[in-house]
Parts: C-alpha cells; structure tokens; sequence
C-alpha cells in the first residue's frame, strides 16, 4: 500500500494535510491505489454491458485538528474533477455507476472547520475492466456457424477457432454495436463437421 501524502494552505496559521490512498486490485499495477474493488458481474447472453459499476476509495485521516472534514473529487481527464462527493469526516468513499472500459482520476482534499479547503491531494487514476464478451453459436440449415452475443460497446474482439483445443486460428474481428451485441458468421463454417470457438 501506497501512501501519496501532499502539504496544504493552512488557516490561522495551522496546516491542513490530506493523504489519499489507494489499494490497487491488480498488484501489479503498483502505481494505482484502490482500496476496494467493484462488482464486475459477467453479462448473459441475453443482457447489455450496462454502467452500474463501483469503487470505493479510502485515505488517511489528518491528524490535525483543523481538518473537519474531506471531499472526493474525481472525472475522466486528469486534473479535472467534475465531480465531488462530500464525505464529512468519513474517509471512505464509494462512487457508482461507472463505465466499463473508462479510466477515472481521483483526488481529495480536507477541510477546516472555519470551511478553508486544502489543495488536492496527490492523483490516483483508474481504469474500469471492461467485462468479457459473452458468446453463442448456432448453425444455420445451411451449415454456417453463427456466433452472436454481447461485449462492450465499440469494442472490437478477435474470433478464433479451432480443432483441437490446442491451435487456435484468428478468423475475423468483430466490433459490437451501440447496444452490446455482436454477430459473426464463420465463412469457413460449412467446410467443418465440428468447430470450437472463443473471443478476445
């Protein structure tokens, strides 16, 4: 765990300061601190990748004794916020309805009782996994395998297939429309008695 810790403009010669972090869900991504991540559930077939995720962020509290309270401030460019979420002294925030496949910029600042806000605290960023593609296939009479399902909007994914489980060939892209699905038709489909796929 990572702690960004940033000095603030003081009221009546006091200090305010604001430390925000972060736990990352990917320890990998050692740059990025969350502390708690959101519910991603799997769409069915028959569903649309709606927004509706969440991610709640925690911070240190200032121990000075100014500071009555936080807020927590994010959007989608960094440095600018368009959003605020006031936490009074609680220093846990969870922010909703986020969109999957977007990177979100957060920062938090105190503020004193007398209502003197500090400046931002150091920024942390975001990005919401994109949930996977569900898939279906069905045959058509005349031999064609037709894939359908749902991913996210505008994304383009990679059919592959195979025979063996063992060598997978690309044989398109497709790219889902506006409302979450996807249609793919194997050109090559009548030529095989059996054939597996998969998305990415």
């Amino acid at each position: 765990m990572r702690t960004i810790t940033k000095q603030t403009a003081g009221c009546a010669g006091a200090t305010l300061s604001v430390s925000l972090q972060i736990t990352g869900v990917r320890k990998a991504l050692g740059g990025i601190l969350l502390l708690a991540l959101l519910h991603s559930p799997l769409p069915a077939v028959s569903q649309t990748v709606s927004p509706g995720q969440s991610v709640t962020l925690g911070w240190t509290a200032s121990t000075d004794t100014n500071v009555a309270g936080y807020d927590l401030y994010f959007g989608s460019a960094s440095g600018d916020y368009t959003n605020e979420v006031s936490c009074g002294s609680a220093t846990t925030a969870t922010v909703s309805n986020l969109m999957p496949g977007a990177t979100y910029y957060f920062a938090v600042t105190s503020y004193s009782l007398s209502g003197v806000e500090s400046v931002f605290s150091g920024e942390v960023s975001y990005t919401v996994p994109a949930p996977p593609a569900g898939l279906q296939c069905s045959v058509t009479p005349a031999g064609q395998f037709v894939l359908s399902g749902t991913g996210l909007a505008s994304q383009s994914y990679e059919i592959q297939a195979t025979q063996d489980f063992q060598t997978w060939t690309v044989i398109g892209t497709v790219t889902v429309d506006g409302g979450g699905s996807l249609d793919f038709t194997d050109p090559d489909g009548p030529g095989f008695s059996s054939r597996f796929y998969r998305i990415q």
